[in-house]
């Protein structure tokens, strides 16, 4: 199932072109008191939602996927985790150019551990990318995101895939820099999700997915998740060796080789295996 939020928050279901609105099956989410228990509600209650989408789904009114505007499938993440030099080509790139370690140790993901990127930085694809620090470097980063489905804590590589609710596209922006990546990275807009949520049933093995990212229809980025250096399993254990995780919660799992700069004008698209694709435009900041 693929599971999409689009326009003023209505809930879709994809169909090949077209987005099925089950808005309704939003009933499904229980009303709840303050304090409110963390997570995202949808991905906590994913199973009696998706339940009723697909009874709603044999009357729903259609649309064209090219007619609406995509949000992020995840509205309330409690945070967003992200890999960094999780592909080795990626690492051998940062060494052979400064700019992109910043004059850090390159050798291994454990070298840095992970960082979280503010949510307010989190985006659908149908928002644009709106860069700041102009005179610096503005690079693209496509990663493959796994949304977490339900509280994970001291994970094992063994049963890390029981607490995936599913994948999406994960489009990590970053600013070149001598700060530390939360802060460089953490800038409204450069958290991109999208273009749905595609339910970990659709996925047999997250760790061999192609993925790959165009700029303005020129490859920059083709590669496959079977060259993490981490997989997806042990990236769920290494994350929650130290961070409970909640329904809803990301986990930008790194990019492989090919990063590169961006600029005002420019369309990325990016595309992942069995999880889905999307288009995103580049404006320049306006305050």
């Amino acid at each position: 199932m693929k599971l999409c939020r689009f326009d003023n928050d209505r809930l879709g279901l994809v169909e090949g072109d077209d987005v099925l609105d089950v808005s309704a099956a939003l009933d499904a989410i229980p009303v709840q008191r303050w304090p409110l228990a963390p997570g995202d509600p949808l991905v906590l209650n994913l199973e009696s939602v998706a339940g009723r989408a697909r009874t709603l789904a044999k009357t729903a009114p259609r649309r064209k996927l090219s007619s609406v505007t995509l949000k992020s499938p995840v509205a309330n993440p409690t945070k967003i985790v992200n890999a960094p030099i999780n592909y080795q080509k990626h690492i051998d790139e940062a060494k052979a150019d400064p700019k992109l370690g910043g004059g850090r140790k390159l050798d291994h993901i454990t070298d840095w551990g992970l960082f979280l990127k503010a949510t307010s930085a989190l985006i659908g694809p149908g928002e644009p990318i709106r860069l700041r620090m102009p005179e610096r470097r503005n690079d693209h980063e496509v990663e493959l995101a796994v949304v977490i489905g339900r509280e994970c804590r001291e994970a094992t590589v063994e049963n890390a895939l029981d607490f995936v609710a599913g994948y999406a596209i994960g489009l990590d922006m970053t600013i070149r820099g001598p700060e530390m990546p939360s802060w460089r990275k953490s800038v409204d807009t450069y958290a991109v999700c999208g273009p749905w949520l595609t339910t970990k049933d659709e996925v047999t093995d997250p760790n061999n997915l192609r993925l790959s990212l165009k700029v303005n229809g020129e490859t920059r980025q083709d590669s496959t998740t079977a060259k993490m250096v981490y997989n997806v399993h042990q990236l769920i254990a290494y994350a929650t060796s130290m961070y409970t995780l909640y329904p809803g919660d990301l986990i930008f799992s790194g990019t492989p080789e090919g990063v590169g700069p961006v600029k005002p004008g420019d369309t990325i698209s990016a595309e992942i295996e069995r999880v889905g694709g999307f288009d995103i435009r580049v404006e320049a900041f306006r305050g």
